[in-house]
């Protein structure tokens, strides 16, 4: 029962850090991710997929981009990138998609509330 509790409190405490995150915090946070992926309204794949309008799309879902067999599962299982989907991924992409060529992780959890929030201004 207590765990149940707990998983709830976690729950709601992960929302808010979402709610959180500050979108220029996130920007200067994104300068590590932009060795793979661009963002914006000219963004095209380098080493990753484009990330303009992630947030809410499905997973492995960026035309003419290769994606890992773990993230065409993932997609293959109806995975959309929420923001719970998102911080789990950033938290340690390795263990949410085995293979994952994805090579940065955010382990603080104020960054993947940042980065995320920074995500979302480039949302359709």
């Amino acid at each position: 029962m207590s765990f149940a509790v707990g998983g709830a409190v976690l729950a709601v405490l992960s929302g808010s850090a979402f709610a959180a995150g500050d979108a220029e915090k996130g920007k200067q946070v994104f300068k590590k991710c932009g060795m793979c992926h661009q963002i914006g309204p000219d963004a095209k794949s380098l080493v990753g997929p484009p990330l303009t309008g992630v947030v809410g799309r499905k997973a492995a879902s960026v035309p003419d981009f290769t994606y890992s067999p773990g993230l065409k599962k993932l997609a293959d299982s109806g995975l959309t990138w929420t923001d719970a989907n998102l911080d789990k991924y950033l938290t340690d992409p390795k263990a949410m998609v085995p293979g994952s060529p994805m090579a940065l992780a955010l382990p603080d959890a104020a960054d993947r509330a940042d980065v995320i929030a920074y995500l979302k201004t480039f949302s359709q």
